[in-house]
């Protein structure tokens, strides 16, 4: 799994040609390393916002070093790593030159892969101009991050108030490596009842002590979901196939996790899993409903056993899973729940009615349990783009280069961007972070 265009614009021929032909010239993504810190360089923070007194010492909880904007301007030569802006006091469309002001003294200061976040109040919670300049934000975060280049990202993330403390995961996310194919997202914190957040003990093991369910666990995106969830501590529980039962088995045994071997789609799947979690763990405080299937026709000529499947496998099987979870009490208070959608459930693909059917359904399903979970439960969906996969690299060779180069970083995602994505959902601290849908794709230049 590589990408090979990247590779080749690394090469010393790729370079020439790339220059004199100009070229797509990807940046390589900086990705976490599991102990090293979560921004390696200072943040400047700027704003006169409900959060701008407290961003300092949100990041320094942290270990993240930031500095005052003032301080920054007047500095020459420094490199940034990251950029955070409190909107929160924006009030009127006037107000929006603050923007201007902040950023562009800034925009030629910044280090390779920078992260740009910009804080706001929900527009759907305020009314008159205020909701119109909130409104506002997202086209600017979004334009920003098809300018920022170099690998860069841009996010908004939308607080409520009471919230304010809840932020720090968050950030530490969108601040981090771990959201490098992350841009041009809106997130909410506390927009749906939920204003606090978890306690975590130890910011490398946030996970420490809780169970995981993961279907689909034994290879692709389902493997790297399960080790990243592992790196933080949690007890992986690994669902799959019977057919795909041996390599789940030997990727537990290394992640020291459990594992079932089992049709997600069956009639008592949803029981057995309620059993044995309840009965070997006591619960379960993590659901990722990763497994998923394509069976791809155009619909005139689209059988219905291939409806059927995928629809079964990537919408039926998660909800009926989760509700019957939720009406047993076994999914924990504080527990996360977390669908893998697609951006073809938001964009629609060729080819792919059912399945982007299914994907857009598990978008429902987050829509409609966001305000009615109990105990603090939270459920969540990322929307993963291009992600470079053996899946991936069985696509005929121009489909596969221009699917990785329609976005604004012109690369494919890899497994592991989807899996930090969810691991930050499933963080503890995360717990304000409800009703959400992360799109994981580089900022698709198209549909999205």
């Amino acid at each position: 799994m590589s990408d090979k265009y990247q590779s080749f614009t690394s090469s010393a021929i790729g370079k020439i040609l790339v220059k004199n032909l100009g070229l797509p010239n990807p940046t390589k993504l900086e990705r976490y390393v599991a102990g090293a810190p979560l921004v390696d360089g200072t943040v400047v923070v700027g704003g006169t916002g409900r959060l701008a007194e407290s961003l300092g010492g949100i990041l320094e909880t942290l270990g993240i070093v930031s500095t005052d904007h003032m301080n920054a301007t007047a500095s020459e030569g420094q490199k940034f790593k990251g950029l955070v802006f409190d909107a929160t006091g924006i009030t009127t469309a006037a107000d929006l030159n603050a923007l201007r002001d902040f950023f562009t003294p800034l925009m030629r200061s910044l280090a390779t892969c920078p992260r740009a976040v910009v804080i706001g109040t929900p527009p759907e919670l305020l009314k008159g101009e205020a909701r119109v300049a909130q409104r506002a934000l997202e086209g600017f975060t979004r334009s920003l991050g098809k300018e920022i280049g170099r690998g860069g990202t841009s996010q908004l993330v939308y607080v409520a108030e009471g919230a304010e403390g809840a932020t720090a995961s968050t950030l530490g996310f969108l601040l981090s490596p771990k959201s490098a194919y992350v841009s041009g997202q809106v997130i909410r914190i506390g927009a749906h009842g939920h204003h606090k957040a978890g306690a975590v003990k130890d910011w490398q093991a946030p996970l420490a002590g809780k169970v995981a369910l993961v279907t689909g666990a034994s290879r692709g995106i389902g493997e790297q979901i399960a080790r990243v969830l592992h790196r933080d501590g949690a007890t992986v529980v690994g669902v799959d196939i019977p057919a795909l039962a041996s390599d789940l088995q030997t990727l537990m045994k290394e992640l020291d996790g459990d594992w079932i071997a089992l049709d997600i789609t069956a009639k008592d799947a949803p029981q057995r899993l309620a059993h044995h979690l309840s009965e070997k763990h006591g619960g379960v405080d993590v659901v990722v409903h990763n497994a998923g299937i394509t069976r791809d026709k155009k619909l005139a000529n689209m059988a219905e056993d291939r409806w059927d499947s995928v629809i079964g496998v990537n919408l039926v099987a998660p909800e009926r899973i989760t509700r019957e979870l939720l009406a047993q009490k076994v999914i924990n208070a504080n527990g996360s729940v977390v669908g893998v959608a697609s951006i073809a459930g938001i964009a629609g693909n060729v080819g792919q009615t059912n399945y982007a059917t299914s994907k857009a359904g598990v978008i429902g399903l987050v829509d409609s349990l966001a305000d009615e979970l109990k105990n603090g439960i939270t459920i969540n969906a990322v929307a993963p783009g291009f992600i470079i996969t053996q899946m991936t690299d069985a696509v005929p060779l121009a489909t596969r280069e221009v699917g990785q180069r329609l976005n604004a970083m012109a690369q494919g995602g890899l497994p592991v961007d989807v899996a930090e994505t969810i691991a930050w959902y499933a963080n503890p601290a995360s717990a304000a972070v409800n009703g959400n849908v992360v799109r994981v794709c580089g900022q698709m230049m198209l549909g999205a």
